[in-house]
């Protein structure tokens, strides 16, 4: 594909720009403001639930009356900040940042194209996206406010609750753009690999985008469906998920044809488990490349896997109501589901065993992303493990709805997909801006960051275990949850850390764009094409000329070379 070689002004080059590098980098400063915006939710719901009933300091009478009357926060609103929290940072922040800003990056310079297949598809991508997040931003500040219903939207409470309309048309945005993407990412791996760059030649974080794209392909469809159904329940009095005789204060809610609020949970889901793995697949390709890198030595298993990546892509559609384990599903399907679950557990432990194993008779660069890769794996180990219970019927029963759920999502998300984000950006950002961030503010960044994080999540596993249910307002009212509640405070001290260290990350990542110390065009003396072009790349065509790929990705400490790497473009 030939690049676009006329003079652009400002609007066309950085706002509605075809180049895959800044559409690239328009992901990733949107998503960073919807991270920091949606973790800022979170700071409000933490106070409430270790103070429950007190003004919030400082800002609590700034706030609007939606969200505090004389600075204490009601009910509703404490509903919809777990709500607005649960759908900005997944689909609004992490997904975009991990698919959005590095996919459409690095994907294409990766396997030596140009741009995308489709340039201006991709920029129509990104805008149906922002628009969909400034909907969602602007639900707050609209009549009945923002959703109130959890990031699943369960029916029948979503279809009675205020704030859920702009939520659904919202959502539509956001999967309309994420498929407009998908089909680009899957038309550009297949169809603009250099020449040599065969699939057994691909990096691995290639096949995790391939892979994440195909996963957006086949289950946003189903939840899109899904969402139009809703809200056509809410605004033409359909009743495809109100069951007959639903009674709303106090009078049967006039509705015909008797729908099935199960029918909503099995859409959702068949979405929301491959959703997992969106979050997921990126992370781990990204951890692939550091791990590489840092190890000095070819990643273990590389076949194995990518071979993980294509079954979890399989498997991932299979295991969607092992969240239903308490709906009432018939035993029979329930032991189907609790199987799938235990073998879809077998290629990510692959995956993990194969990266431990990269680390045997390894030179390890203790560079700073490479302490991110390294931390990524105890803690997505973590995250797996306590996955299992919620796997098996009886020990889900008990565990169901209670914060050793949100315990195990947020270690597998937080302490799994983000911490591999957060490496990426330290690992590829000299290739984005030529210059290098600072290191000591990236270790007090870092150190800081898996210290708290730990704060916040672990103790909820003890929560858990307790008995204390998620989504409570006031924790106190329960009786049992008194003798866990130090662990609130506890934590929400350690969320307040958590934002803290995030501000020398911010300091550094924006001031590192200009006066960052300047790096040579391949400082960790990677082996993958995107080390072959300039830092940062030329504009648009990315390459001085085509590359041409002669080896696999990962060929480090070679025997008989005089170098310990060998870029895949050198014959």
């Amino acid at each position: 594909m030939e690049p676009n070689n006329h003079s652009e002004n400002f609007a066309q080059k950085w706002v509605f720009s075809k180049d895959h590098k800044v559409i690239g980098l328009q992901y990733m400063f949107t998503s960073f403001s919807f991270l920091l915006f949606g973790f800022s939710l979170v700071l409000l719901m933490r106070w409430q639930l270790a103070y429950p009933g007190n003004p919030i300091p400082w800002i609590g009478s700034f706030l609007p009356k939606s969200i505090a009357v004389g600075g204490i926060m009601h009910p509703a609103a404490y509903n919809s900040l777990g709500a607005m929290h649960g759908t900005i940072m997944i689909f609004l922040g992490i997904v975009p940042l991990g698919v959005g800003a590095f996919g459409n990056y690095f994907l294409p310079l990766q396997i030596g194209a140009r741009d995308m297949a489709f340039p201006t598809l991709n920029m129509f991508s990104y805008w149906v996206y922002f628009l969909g997040g400034l909907l969602m931003f602007f639900s707050f500040f609209l009549p009945g406010g923002a959703a109130q219903s959890g990031w699943t939207s369960y029916v029948p409470l979503s279809i009675i609750s205020p704030g859920q309309t702009v939520w659904l048309i919202a959502m539509t945005f956001l999967i309309t753009s994420s498929l407009l993407g998908s089909i680009n990412f899957i038309v550009t791996t297949v169809n603009l690999r250099a020449p040599g760059l065969t699939w057994s030649r691909l990096p691995l974080f290639v096949w995790a985008q391939f892979i994440t794209a195909l996963l957006l392909l086949f289950a946003f469809p189903v939840l899109q469906a899904g969402a139009v159904l809703q809200l056509l329940d809410r605004i033409a009095g359909t009743s495809f998920y109100i069951p007959t005789g639903l009674i709303v204060g106090g009078a049967p809610l006039d509705r015909s044809g008797g729908g099935s609020a199960l029918l909503w949970q099995h859409l959702f889901w068949f979405l929301a488990h491959p959703e997992v793995y969106v979050l997921l697949l990126p992370a781990m390709g990204i951890v692939s490349e550091i791990l590489a890198n840092g190890t000095r030595k070819p990643i273990f298993g590389y076949k194995e896997i990518a071979g993980s990546f294509c079954f979890i892509g399989i498997l991932s559609f299979m295991v969607w109501a092992h969240h239903m384990f308490v709906s009432g599903m018939k035993t029979s399907l329930s032991y189907l589901f609790m199987t799938t679950t235990m073998i879809i557990s077998v290629p990510s432990v692959a995956i993990l065993t194969c990266f431990l194993l990269s680390l045997k008779g390894a030179s390890i660069r203790f560079t700073l992303p490479m302490l991110f890769a390294l931390t990524f794996l105890p803690m997505f180990g973590i995250g797996g493990l306590t996955g299992l219970p919620l796997g098996f019927t009886p020990t889900d029963v008990y565990l169901h709805d209670t914060y050793y759920v949100i315990g195990h999502f947020h270690y597998v998300v937080v302490t799994g997909s983000m911490i591999a984000l957060m490496g990426g950006i330290y690992y590829w950002f000299p290739k984005m801006f030529g210059r290098k961030m600072n290191e000591f503010w990236g270790k007090v960044h870092f150190w800081g960051t898996i210290l708290t994080m730990n704060g916040i999540f672990f103790p909820m596993f003890i929560q858990g275990l307790s008995g204390v249910q998620r989504r409570l307002y006031d924790p106190t009212v329960q009786s049992h949850n008194l003798a866990v509640q130090p662990t609130n405070v506890f934590m929400s001290y350690c969320a307040l850390g958590l934002l803290i260290f995030q501000i020398p990350f911010i300091v550094n990542f924006f001031r590192s764009i200009f006066k960052g110390e300047k790096t040579e065009e391949n400082p960790w003396h990677a082996t993958t094409l995107e080390w072959a072009c300039p830092s940062p790349p030329l504009p648009h065509k990315n390459f001085e000329s085509a590359p041409t790929v002669y080896r696999g990705p990962y060929e480090y400490s070679v025997p008989g070379h005089s170098t310990d790497y060998i870029p895949q473009n050198v014959p």
